[in-house]
Parts: C-alpha cells; structure tokens; sequence
C-alpha cells in the first residue's frame, strides 16, 4: 500500500488519478481573475497561515515532485558551498552537473535532481541551493508577484496548488 502524502490519507497514486494537471489547469482562470481584483495587503498576511497548513497536510518525502520536476537555479554561493561539500573543483561540479539554461543561469543538466535519493530524500539537504530552501515560495510575495511560476509550480506541487486554491477561496 502507498504511503500517504497528505494527512488524510491520500497517496500520490490518488493524486495521480484525480488529474492533477487537469485540476490546476482548471484553477489557473480562478488564480488570474483573483490576482486582478485582490486585496494583495489581505493576501500577505494570511501566506504564513496557509504555508503552515498546508505543509501540516502534505509530506514532501512522499512527493519529491519538485526534485523530480524542476531544476532549481545554482547561484555563485550554492556552486561554491556545495562544491565544497562535494570535495570538487567549482569547474569539475559544474561539468558533471549543471549546465547553463536559456536564461544564463545554470540549472542541473537533467531531472530528477541528482541529488534526490530513491527514498526522495536529498544528499545534499543542508547545502542545497538557495531555490530549494525557498521553494515552493508559499510563504513569499513571489506566490503573488510571479503569477507564471505559482501556476507553472501548481502544476506539480501539492503545496502551490493547496495555497493557491486557498487564496482564491478566502478572495470571494
């Protein structure tokens, strides 16, 4: 049997079945029409709140969907840090690692991470990048200020989308 990923029960394989990319398909024209007519000040201040709940409910051990979904940006400090930790060259962890995406910043060359473990738990966790620690952004403005990425990460991210559809729900 599966093991939960949300408090009450519900496994990823449940997930998988309630068409999760349908779902948030769906929600996108709510999230857009919320982002227009939004008390963003209200918003703000309930992020903490709906960041806490929602990771009360959701066991990221049990998704990883992120590290199996996105690559996180490698900025000078995290290449240096775990580099360090590596015992590598910066060069030599860049080469077998990274490469450079359309934006000029460098993202691991393919996914799911190579840091993510086959129990979804990270080798590198204490050292991991500055986008890992921050992700899935739920607890920041960028959930309001960056409207393509909260979508795009509700696509996969139990977390986004259980914020997101919170947020639009307390709009009403």
């Amino acid at each position: 049997m599966a093991k939960p990923l949300f408090g009450n029960g519900h496994s990823i394989e449940v997930l998988e079945k309630m068409q999760w990319k349908k779902r948030s398909a769906e929600h996108q024209k709510l999230y857009k029409q919320f982002l227009k007519s939004a008390d963003k000040n209200k918003a703000l201040k309930q992020l903490p709140d709906l960041h806490e709940e929602a990771f009360s409910q959701i066991d990221c051990l049990q998704c990883a969907a992120c590290c199996k979904n996105y690559s996180p940006r490698f900025k000078t400090p995290d290449i240096k840090r775990i580099s360090k930790l590596l015992r590598m060259k910066e060069s030599a962890f860049i080469e077998t690692y990274l490469k450079l995406d359309e934006e000029g910043d460098y993202v691991v060359k393919s996914t799911p991470c190579p840091f993510l473990g086959a129990d979804n738990y990270c080798s590198i966790y204490d050292d991991r990048p500055s986008d890992c620690h921050r992700f899935p952004y739920t607890d920041e403005d960028v959930i309001l200020k960056r409207p393509q990425l909260t979508l795009k990460n509700a696509e996969f991210c139990p977390a986004v989308f259980y914020v997101m559809e919170k947020l639009v729900a307390n709009g009403k």
